[in-house]
């Protein structure tokens, strides 16, 4: 059976790379750069196209598209176009470079990644990683992590969880120490973690979320709670990383991009769903309301239309 597409980005259908990439040759030439028109091509265009765009620009002009561009651009705007310019898995994967090489760690980038990406994707991020950086993702994070955090982490990396049933529920074996947690959560799949979520809520009237939030703190609780998020709805944990990015003293724009980029080709239409039953506000207000210009055009491009 066939998924229904859940994406706000698709393919465009009379896909031309040539003409496309001629139009953003005329739109960056001559007196100022037309932003907007930048904007709305290639945020009507899927990422694969966007690909092909940059092929068909360097034969035609000789010159790298992605460099062009940000001659012409900058700040916010220009952060988020390399975004979309940029392959899905290498896009992560400089995400966590960064989020781990620079000074201090970039925590929530890390625990969002690794929490929401499909096994699949995290072994296609560890090769990507090695290739662009040279470097071990693995051998990376134990650098700059410590602890239950850090073990939890490495167990996401394998990406693969057990198929099999370890865990016989109803023995009310939860208790919380850190390490049948983390081995629970880290190494079970999906499906056999929700039955251990009913059967944890039968057993002490209380989701697990609670205990471990009672439990656990800082990096810790913040991974253990993502993953468990992840497993009951991928788009909930999205609208909520989304309505945390703006509604606090200043924007987590890093967070916010990341987000609108990464899932505008997966389950934005979801995400936008989610975002209004939780808050009883649409995704694209909220945007509108917190950020401005160009980047601001660009941000409701990829969030596709108002709920």
């Amino acid at each position: 059976l066939l998924q229904a597409y859940r994406g706000s980005v698709k393919p465009f259908v009379n896909f031309n790379a040539k003409q496309d990439a001629e139009f953003l040759h005329k739109a960056m030439k001559g007196i100022g750069t037309d932003e907007d028109a930048i904007l709305m091509l290639l945020s009507s265009r899927s990422n694969d196209q966007r690909q092909q765009i940059k092929a068909a620009y360097k034969k035609t002009y000789g010159k790298d598209l992605v460099s062009a561009l940000k001659s012409e651009l900058g700040g916010l705007l220009e952060s988020l176009i390399v975004a979309l310019m940029t392959p899905p898995i290498e896009y992560d994967a400089s995400q966590l470079h960064k989020a781990l090489k620079g000074a201090g760690t970039d925590d929530d980038a890390l625990i969002e990644i690794l929490a929401s990406r499909t096994g699949d994707q995290i072994k296609d991020i560890i090769k990507v990683y090695k290739k662009e950086f040279g470097a071990k993702l693995e051998k990376d994070i134990c650098g700059d992590t410590s602890g239950y955090y850090q073990k939890l982490l490495v167990i996401l990396l394998q990406g693969s969880r057990e198929k099999e049933d370890l865990f016989a529920a109803g023995e009310g074996k939860f208790g919380t120490d850190e390490e049948t947690l983390i081995k629970i959560i880290g190494n079970r799949s999906e499906e056999h973690l929700r039955k251990v979520f009913d059967t944890y809520k039968k057993l002490y009237g209380s989701d697990i979320e609670d205990s471990i939030e009672g439990e656990t703190t800082g990096n810790l609780e913040n991974l253990l709670l993502a993953v468990l998020k992840c497993v009951r709805s991928v788009p909930d944990y999205f609208a909520e990383v989304l309505y945390k990015s703006m509604r606090r003293a200043g924007t987590d724009d890093s967070t916010l991009m990341r987000t609108m980029v990464s899932r505008s080709e997966l389950d934005m239409l979801d995400i936008r769903a989610s975002f209004q039953k939780k808050y009883g506000v649409s995704l694209y207000t909220t945007i509108q309301e917190d950020t401005s210009g160009d980047y601001q055009k660009a941000l409701l491009y990829l969030c596709g239309g108002n709920d």
